[in-house]
């Protein structure tokens, strides 16, 4: 007789153990100074310099997103760039001592973390949240995209061995090796899970808030730029190409929308152009709509992640073969357009307006969308209108001047390098910030005694007596005007 295997069950109960490891390595951790985390990131870094274009290669082959170019840059940002922002700064133990006013401040781990993996970023994503998670002192369990489960246990299997041989506890980094949603919700509602931590996922948005625990969502994206009329017209085009087009625009920080100051609409056009991007007309534009979208409005993923020549081809739009971006104009915003939901694709909306106060308004209206964007970015030399941006605007970061994808990760700006970017457009517990290690450990605020509670009193009372003596002396003086 033949018995029918309970992915589901065996999910569930790897959950429960991960957690339960987990919860005792977080324990052992407590004990961990600083400079012990400190050596086990920088152990992890250096193991994973050799891998860097290993693992690029097995996510473009497992998820079939993306390039393998762009994927090696994001890997070794993570692996690089990252631990050297991280070196010398302390988020566990004393952190800050005022001994005038004798206070300190003490960072505290979380405790047990889970973090939810998207396909998208899966390698980069992977080792960003598992080096804060170790510089901060917790012990992270990982819950990849099925999408990408190969790729990313790949990744833990090499970090977890690294992080234990330098003298990390055991079970501290850990990857679901069966993934099915009951797994998933048993990892999110286990009692010993500290915070919840999800990259870009946002059908997980809804347990998260079920979950009923604290949480941090990695918002998506689908933000705009502007293009104001005192700006370097071929360096905003260079860089926005740049930007949505990396790793084939399947960063959620680049930039969806354009809008554009009408003085120099023309101008921007033609650079576009002469840069490689294609004007769709409503006819083409319908047909990649069609070849984007399921019959549902929902994103295709078979199309996420391809080249604009690739996604052109499979329309049947006859497009220039170096095409590098598709663009559409749109002459308002509709909720109920279907292009109004994030495209993981080189893909953007064109709108123009007539100054710079309309598109602040246009730029409202597009944030205020889906109110999932994280992201804004404006190209202006003129600081007025980049300040009333910057007051106006309802969005966890504006980046002025710069790629968007690069500028939020924290690569071509100094914001903290990142692959998980907060937003408060969920009006959730996630920070605006770009997530760090300070993000998962809690502030331990201690104060000594400074005075007597009889010098507080003291003080108060001769403060009443002197109100008293003010008010005798006023009544006199009424008296005798009478």
């Amino acid at each position: 007789m033949k018995y029918r295997v309970d992915n589901d069950l065996l999910s569930i109960q790897e959950a429960r153990i991960n957690i339960e490891l987990a919860r005792d390595a977080a324990k052992e951790l407590k004990s961990f100074s600083q400079d012990q985390l400190d050596f086990v990131v920088e152990k992890m870094s250096e193991a994973l310099h050799p891998h860097i274009e290993k693992l690029a290669k097995m996510a473009v082959e497992e998820t079939d997103y993306g390039t393998f170019h762009d994927k090696v840059i994001k890997n070794r940002f993570v692996s690089e760039y990252l631990p050297q922002r991280l070196k010398n700064q302390r988020f566990v133990g004393i952190l800050n001592e005022n001994k005038d006013q004798k206070l300190l401040k003490i960072g505290v781990p979380v405790g047990v973390i889970v973090s939810m993996i998207p396909a998208t970023s899966a390698v980069s994503t992977t080792i960003h949240n598992v080096l804060i998670a170790v510089k901060s002192g917790n012990a992270i369990v990982i819950s990849p995209h099925p999408r990408a489960k190969e790729t990313v246990r790949g990744v833990i299997k090499l970090l977890a061995k690294t992080a234990e041989d330098a003298g990390y506890p055991p079970g501290a980094i850990s990857c679901m090796q069966l993934v099915s949603k009951k797994g998933t919700q048993e990892l999110m509602e286990h009692p010993d899970v500290s915070l919840l931590v999800a990259t870009g996922i946002p059908k997980v948005i809804d347990k998260l808030k079920q979950s009923a625990k604290p949480y941090i969502y990695g918002g998506s994206g689908n933000g705009p730029v502007f293009i104001e009329r005192t700006c370097d017209i071929p360096q905003a085009v260079k860089d926005i190409i740049g930007s949505r087009t990396f790793d084939h625009g399947m960063i959620s920080a680049a930039e969806q929308s354009i809008v554009v100051d009408q003085p120099i609409d023309q101008e921007i056009k033609a650079e576009f152009k002469r840069q490689g991007a294609y004007f769709m007309t409503d006819a083409e534009k319908q047909k990649l709509l069609n070849l984007l979208c399921k019959k549902d409005g929902s994103l295709n993923p078979a199309y996420v992640g391809k080249s604009a020549v690739y996604l052109a081809d499979q329309a049947n739009l006859i497009v220039p073969s170096d095409t590098k971006l598709l663009i559409y104009e749109q002459p308002y915003v509709d909720e109920s357009n279907p292009f109004a939901q994030e495209f993981l694709s080189p893909i953007l909306a064109y709108y123009v307006e007539n100054d710079w106060q309309h598109a602040c308004e246009r730029c409202i209206e597009l944030l205020m969308e889906t109110q999932k964007s994280h992201t804004l970015v404006i190209h202006s030399q003129d600081e007025e209108v980049i300040r009333m941006f910057a007051l106006k605007k309802p969005v966890s970061r504006m980046l002025v001047n710069t790629p968007s994808t690069f500028g939020s990760m924290g690569a071509t700006t100094n914001l903290f390098p990142s692959m998980t970017l907060g937003s408060n457009a969920f009006g959730i517990m996630s920070s605006s910030d770009n997530i760090s290690p300070e993000h998962l450990t809690t502030i331990r605020n201690i104060g000594y005694g400074v005075r007597e509670i009889e010098e507080c009193f003291e003080k108060k009372n001769q403060d009443e007596a002197k109100e008293t003596i003010e008010e005798v002396i006023a009544q006199l003086l009424k008296k005798m005007m009478e």
